[in-house]
């Protein structure tokens, strides 16, 4: 992508990593992004599962997993940021639908826009930002409406998915309710302004739209392969160094 091209958002895409990226965590990855802008950018890794999984981590939480569906699913690595922290992904959940706490969700957007503000501070040449506080409360620009979701702490992404960092979701998950579509994900990967910018251009990274079913119906060992498909690709056919972006 050269200087000139004109900006370009890929919130609800899919980043995939070109075989000629060598790093231990973003090799042969798949970051869902949850927003772009010219600040930066913060997504999860949805292809790289961490050694334990998500039943064990109810477990140190010291909650009952009562979601059948849920108790052998993967605990994800989603990137080297606040890897003691949870994320979830999931389906919208709007306030009708709210389980888990009864008190009004406060602005959203708090935890990730403090996450998105430090990264105009970033210096890193990796993907860095600095972490972002549970104290923080900022709020979304005043040209962007509130949407309010069922939890606490969530950002709602275009394209019809939520992120959220409060432990009210992990709690309905708990007692058998909460989004039918989840991923769960320690830590989050993000990246200073105009740095993603300057590793589309090197060709780390193809992009393409993001499909849920990629993310909440395909095993984690096909999410490369299946997230390449959409591009029409298969893995053989990409030489390291090559490719588009």
């Amino acid at each position: 992508m050269s200087s000139d091209t004109a900006p370009i958002n890929l919130t609800h895409h899919f980043l995939i990593a070109m075989p000629g990226l060598n790093d231990e965590l973003f090799g042969k990855s798949v970051v869902y992004l949850c927003e772009h802008s010219a600040r930066g950018a913060l997504g999860l890794i949805i292809n790289k599962p961490s050694d334990n999984g998500l039943g064990e981590l109810f477990e140190r939480l010291d909650l009952p997993l009562r979601r059948e569906d849920l108790r052998h699913a993967p605990l994800l690595r989603g990137g080297p940021i606040q890897t003691e922290r949870g994320f979830v992904l999931h389906e919208a959940m709007g306030e009708a639908q709210a389980v888990g706490s009864d008190e009004t969700p406060p602005a959203i957007r708090e935890a990730i826009r403090e996450a998105l503000a430090s990264l105009e501070r970033a210096a890193s040449p990796s993907p860095s930002a600095e972490p972002a506080t549970d104290e923080a409360d900022t709020e979304a620009p005043d040209d962007e409406p509130v949407v309010h979701s069922a939890y606490a702490s969530s950002l709602r992404i275009e394209g019809g998915l939520e992120m959220t960092t409060s432990r009210d979701v992990l709690e309905a998950l708990s007692s058998g309710a909460g989004p039918r579509k989840v991923m769960v994900a320690l830590g989050y990967s993000s990246w200073g302004e105009g740095q993603l910018e300057s590793e589309l251009a090197e060709n780390s990274w193809l992009t393409v739209a993001a499909d849920p079913a990629v993310i909440f119906d395909t095993p984690v060992e096909q999410r490369y392969e299946k997230a390449m498909a959409l591009l029409g690709l298969e893995p053989w056919m990409l030489a390291p160094g090559s490719g588009r972006a």
